[in-house]
């Protein structure tokens, strides 16, 4: 299955923006220890607190289920092609998501529901995305479009937005706004 322009930005922008943290041209696990650092700085979480510990054991696991099974060279590190070709087949059949990218999703939403109430509302959303470098109004528009007008979005509606973020090829889904952006 050959992939669209549209999905390889897609694709592209969560690989520069939310994984390839030291923007390197690979992710590799240095991404993930940066990433950790920025999660818990974000949250307040030091060094030895339950959540800061609890978000590197989960960022780790993440880290080595997608070297598991996008690294097809075994160098270590995921590369463009490894990370559009992975996604490419998580699009043949999203249900069937691998237990790293499940744990990822979930991850997304615990960091973005930052009141822990099982839903996610605009000012929360903002405060993640925008902490990626997204521009804060972008990321309100994100959210509107995201939530199809709603004031929250829940964890089940969550979970569909984000298997249409990785498998869509409809510009107008509401899941191409889950990472902040309006456009690709």
């Amino acid at each position: 299955m050959s992939i669209s322009e549209f999905r390889r930005k897609k694709l592209l922008y969560v690989f520069n923006v939310f994984f390839d943290v030291n923007q390197s041209g690979t992710i590799e696990r240095k991404d993930f220890e940066i990433a950790i650092e920025k999660v818990c700085s974000l949250r307040g979480w030091k060094p030895g607190d339950a959540k800061h510990t609890e978000t590197h054991e989960i960022m780790i696991k993440i880290w080595d289920g997608l070297r598991k099974r996008a690294d097809s060279n075994k160098d270590g590190q995921v590369s463009v092609d490894e990370w559009v070709s992975m996604w490419n087949d998580y699009a043949l059949n999203p249900s069937a998501a691998l237990k790293w990218q499940q744990l990822y999703c979930h991850f997304m939403f615990q960091l973005e529901d930052a009141s822990a109430d099982g839903s996610i509302d605009c000012d929360e959303f903002t405060t993640v995305c925008s902490s990626y470098g997204i521009d804060p109004k972008e990321c309100k528009m994100a959210f509107t479009k995201m939530a199809k007008g709603k004031a929250n979005v829940s964890w089940e509606e969550f979970q569909e937005l984000w298997k249409e973020y990785f498998s869509t090829e409809d510009p107008n889904a509401a899941g191409n706004f889950i990472f902040g952006r309006t456009s690709f």
